[in-house]
């Protein structure tokens, strides 16, 4: 099943990432520095602004810098591939910077008393987090596990939407956004098992159960 995020749309942002993955490899900057910077104004937008109430502007940034996810990855194949520790720490550092979006919408909506919205982003938190691992546990095993309608750029992109809608005024945007994200969340969960089911059985030796 194609992604909601569809590779056209990916490649054609690689396309306008390419000039600057160039200009700041010639600069000296690393992927990893990207990888880091990238977070670290996650983290502002979500936490500096988002939990604060300020969601066009929090939005805006948190999109921003996700958008350096794609970046340092062009930057790390035009210097000849990631490292073991480059892939490592992206990983790690989008489950912070997932963290610190989820965790900054479920704040904000505590103050608002927006119990149902508080309980969307934490499901959105737990099974955003498990979308993962279900990926990083079948690759560590030998198998792969790149499917699923709702990766993590789909899923920033949902709650942003929501979180600027909600912003200018349409109020239950943010709490729809989420509980779309959980569902879809729990959706690519299924996904990814079942075709790591699949691949397992290819390969388990015949006559075992």
């Amino acid at each position: 099943m194609a992604k909601i995020f569809q590779v056209s749309a990916r490649a054609g942002m690689t396309r306008v990432v390419e000039p600057i993955a160039r200009a700041l490899l010639r600069a000296g900057v690393t992927p990893n520095a990207v990888t880091v910077a990238g977070t670290v104004g996650v983290l502002v937008g979500a936490l500096g602004f988002g939990a604060r109430g300020h969601l066009v502007a929090g939005a805006l940034i948190v999109t921003l810098f996700a958008l350096t996810d794609l970046l340092d990855g062009t930057m790390a194949r035009m210097s000849g591939g990631s490292t073991k520790f480059g892939a490592f720490l992206d990983s790690s550092m989008d489950r912070v910077a997932d963290s610190a979006v989820f965790g900054a919408v479920a704040y904000w909506l505590a103050t608002q008393g927006n119990h149902s919205g508080v309980a969307a982003a934490l499901v959105c938190l737990a099974v955003g987090g498990l979308v993962s691992y279900v990926k990083a546990r079948a690759e560590g095993l030998g198998m792969t596990c790149n499917v699923g309608i709702a990766e993590r750029t789909e899923r920033l992109l949902i709650v942003g939407v929501g979180g600027i809608l909600t912003g200018v005024g349409v109020d239950p945007a943010l709490e729809i956004a989420l509980w779309l994200l959980a569902a879809v969340s729990i959706f690519t969960v299924g996904q990814r098992m079942t075709h790591v089911y699949r691949q397992a059985q290819q390969l388990q030796p015949d006559g075992q159960a």
